[in-house]
């Protein structure tokens, strides 16, 4: 094969979020390799006919013909490391970090790439990332861990990620990301109108969905478990969620708090609480009301101890224009999740496309669910732009 300036390849390459930031930095993809079908559909719509189905956890990936390769990079899934989820330690799509330094060792090319969530480098799931290390250690490589916030690399969203850099050399160098204006929703969201995969979908005017989202302001969410002016509660929506009385909301508030201070467990956000503990809280009996709230849905009984229903930590988030967005995840466009700032909707597809960094040039395809979960699981471009430009500065020669 010719050579054509600094070439990598790209390990779980989703639609390709990680190596359209490389191509714009100048490098050429060899090759990139994918399990999901859809994902790599899209990378060769978008970057050539470069990117391939692969069971990269397989014992035996054909990966002949690449070992002489300048980079290679790797995404490998996060939803077992991150904090939204459940972080489950032996969770099977864990050891697919691994797999990465393995190929990494097996191929040795002069420089490789590992980028994630930043809960793959804490508490006990840390064990993965040292593991990592270990492997490119032990080939002869030198690591640096950099961490990275997104807000400060001119993305326009609170987007964190861990990345681990490996070069085969005895250098110690310090690498830095650069930092960029920063920037906000109002940024990316003007003249979007006729863009590709941008196909706003208001919410039914009278759905129930429109009239939660209705009660929701700018920079405010649905959420029973946090206080404070930005989260709106179940009791504050009566046309949907019933009507409660004065003395109702003060149980339910108390619960609100009780239930974060008075501890049963020593990780976990928040635990049940007894009636007794209520009724101190407020100075009045609050059995008969817990009773009646739970019989009405506002709270559930576990035991002897009472807790709030949907205790989820915040839904239907309606975004700000002069603020970064919330992470983009793979239910960005749904409205339970995600409203626009002002219209009573989700996001689009190209709207989360052009948060996370791509450009408009990139188009998506396939179900628009699945066109999201990609755009979700990618890395933004951006941040790939950024870590190529330093790895040719102080790691190409």
């Amino acid at each position: 094969m010719k050579r054509t300036g600094v070439e990598f390849v790209s390990l779980f390459c989703g639609c390709g979020g990680f190596d359209q930031g490389l191509i714009q930095a100048g490098f050429h993809c060899r090759a990139a390799f994918d399990i999901d079908p859809l994902a790599v559909q899209v990378h060769r719509q978008n970057l050539g006919d470069i990117a391939t189905v692969s069971d990269l956890s397989a014992p035996h990936v054909d990966l002949s013909g690449l070992q002489d390769t300048d980079v290679m990079i790797a995404g490998p899934p996060c939803q077992g490391f991150s904090t939204a989820g459940k972080r489950i330690l032996h969770d099977p799509r864990n050891d697919l970090l691994l797999a990465a330094g393995r190929i990494a060792k097996k191929i040795k090319p002069k420089v490789f790439v590992a980028e994630n969530v930043m809960g793959v480098a804490s508490g006990e799931h840390r064990k993965y990332w040292t593991s990592l290390e270990g492997i490119l250690r032990s080939a002869g490589y030198e690591t640096l861990e950099m961490r990275c916030d997104l807000t400060e690399i001119g993305v326009a969203q609170t987007r964190k990620r861990a990345i681990m850099v490996a070069w085969r050399s005895s250098r110690n160098l310090t690498l830095r990301l650069p930092k960029q204006n920063r920037i906000v929703l109002r940024d990316v969201l003007t003249r979007i109108n006729g863009a590709s995969n941008h196909h706003p979908q208001h919410i039914p005017k009278d759905s129930c969905l429109a009239r939660i989202a209705r009660h929701i302001a700018p920079g405010q969410k649905l959420c029973n478990v946090r206080g404070g002016p930005r989260s709106i509660h179940t009791w504050d929506i009566p046309d949907v969620f019933g009507i409660t009385s004065p003395e109702e909301r003060t149980v339910l508030e108390a619960m609100l708090h009780l239930r974060r201070r008075m501890r049963l467990r020593a990780t976990g956000d928040a635990d049940p609480v007894l009636d007794s503990s209520v009724t101190e809280e407020v100075g009045y009996p609050s059995e008969g009301i817990l009773v009646e709230l739970a019989a009405r849905g506002y709270v559930r009984r576990i035991g002897r101890r009472y807790d709030l229903t949907n205790t989820f930590n915040g839904k239907f988030r309606r975004l700000l224009w002069d603020e970064p967005s919330p992470t983009v995840d793979t239910r960005f466009t749904e409205p339970r999740y995600f409203l626009h700032p002002d219209e009573q909707r989700g996001m689009t597809v190209r709207e989360a496309a052009r948060i996370q960094g791509f450009p408009d040039s990139f188009v998506f395809s396939g179900p628009e669910r699945e066109q999201c979960r990609m755009i979700g699981n990618a890395v933004p471009p951006p941040l790939g732009y950024h870590l190529g430009m330093i790895i040719r500065q102080a790691l190409i020669r």
